[in-house]
């Protein structure tokens, strides 16, 4: 997290934070929208569906993973992805829940 003292913040935030770096990039959004209407997809397959080179795709491909919001699997040369239906819908409830906090006039 950069030079921002991270014992200040409660693991929850820390952990929302995480979720919401790696859904920061434009081209994450695209490869989760695709992996939603998908459900799994072969990493070649997206290169031709999503305008990066395959060395950029592998990256985001990364931070996904690595935010937990997909899971990869290795079949010989190629590697599948999808959702994370566990992580997704505790990102999805994190996110209504803070949306939830919200009450109009409170400013």
């Amino acid at each position: 997290m950069g030079v921002t003292k991270t014992e200040a913040y409660t693991e929850a935030q820390l952990q929302m934070a995480g979720w919401y770096k790696a859904l920061g990039h434009p081209a994450r959004i695209a490869i989760l929208e695709h992996l939603l209407e998908q459900d799994c997809c072969i990493c070649q397959d997206l290169t031709e569906v999503i305008d990066l080179s395959q060395p950029s795709l592998s990256r985001h491909l990364g931070e996904l993973r690595d935010a937990g919001l997909i899971v990869g699997s290795t079949a010989g040369n190629s590697r599948s992805y999808c959702i994370n239906p566990a992580r997704w819908r505790e990102v999805q409830a994190a996110l209504n829940g803070l949306f939830n906090r919200f009450r109009d006039g409170t400013c």
